[in-house]
């Protein structure tokens, strides 16, 4: 996922993809350790996916931290 199309999202719409991500690669990880599959390229999107939203969102919060102060 593109950090533009990330930004473009709203807090709720973020929180709620992250939690969609996290639930994706809990997932994928299961189903590595069960043997059904070695798709480790799509972990690491995933996990880059993840880190994306989290620093999009914690920008957001700093500035909005900023704003009233």
């Amino acid at each position: 996922m593109k950090p533009d199309k990330i930004r473009n999202l709203t807090d709720a719409e973020l929180q709620h993809q992250g939690r969609d991500l996290a639930d994706q690669l809990f997932k994928l990880k299961f189903q590595l350790n069960m043997g059904q599959t070695e798709s480790l390229k799509k972990m690491r999107g995933l996990r880059k996916d993840i880190a994306r939203v989290k620093t999009i969102l914690g920008e957001r919060q700093r500035a909005a931290a900023t704003e009233k102060k």
